[in-house]
């Protein structure tokens, strides 16, 4: 990316979400490393990737964070989704039950995560289309309904991973952006105050640091 890792403007922490099996880990490795593992076992547990992407000029570290979908491992839920701004809530195209699931999914995420959080529904394997159990309609509709961008992926062959990711933190770069300048409108006590670049929003202190406060990590 020609930065070094610790450069960035902003750092947005991602989460995925979805039923065991519907490709998570391998979404998440294709779009960090561009590697895919047929072989690919249950996550157990937690893991992130992080990669960075250049959007207006600007560049944005995201924190990509990846745990099993299995009901035995949601002891994590609440620590999982602290300071999330983002979620890719996925299902496989040829299992119906995935995409039933979803609704449950969203309710999880709206109960633990914060309320501004950006939420696309992505359905994944669309190289399976022979075998296909979600019109692709349906899941455009219920997307639609529940207020959430829409994309079908495949991690197998790369359609439209890149797309995924950058769509969702482009969002969250225009609506945090927005955000800052707004607030700095609201609470400009002095033209000077004009200058401040919104990539390096104060921290908590009143030092000038790289993190948003909305988005760091644990």
């Amino acid at each position: 990316m020609g930065n070094r890792d610790d450069e960035y403007d902003f750092l947005f922490k991602v989460v995925l979400i979805g039923d065991s099996g519907v490709g998570k880990s391998n979404l998440l490795s294709r779009f960090t490393r561009n590697e895919f593992n047929l072989e690919s076992k249950s996550t157990i547990g937690v893991e992130f990737a992080t990669r960075s992407i250049q959007v207006d000029g600007k560049t944005i570290k995201a924190q990509i964070w990846d745990t099993a979908g299995q009901e035995r491992y949601r002891a994590i839920t609440s620590a999982y989704y602290r300071g999330a701004v983002g979620a890719l809530l996925v299902y496989d195209i040829a299992k119906h039950l995935t995409y039933e699931n979803v609704e449950r999914w969203l309710k999880e995420l709206r109960d633990h995560a914060d309320n501004n959080i950006v939420i696309m529904l992505v359905g994944n394997k669309s190289d399976l289309r022979h075998l296909r159990a979600v019109p692709t309609d349906e899941a455009r509709a219920f997307s639609e309904k529940n207020t959430l961008s829409f994309i079908e992926t495949s991690a197998l062959d790369s359609t439209n991973v890149e797309e995924a990711f950058k769509n969702i933190l482009g969002e969250i770069y225009r609506i945090v952006s927005q955000k800052q300048i707004a607030d700095r409108s609201a609470h400009d006590e002095s033209p000077g105050n004009n200058v401040v670049d919104i990539s390096v929003p104060p921290t908590t202190d009143g030092q000038k640091g790289n993190k948003l406060q909305c988005c760091q990590s644990l």
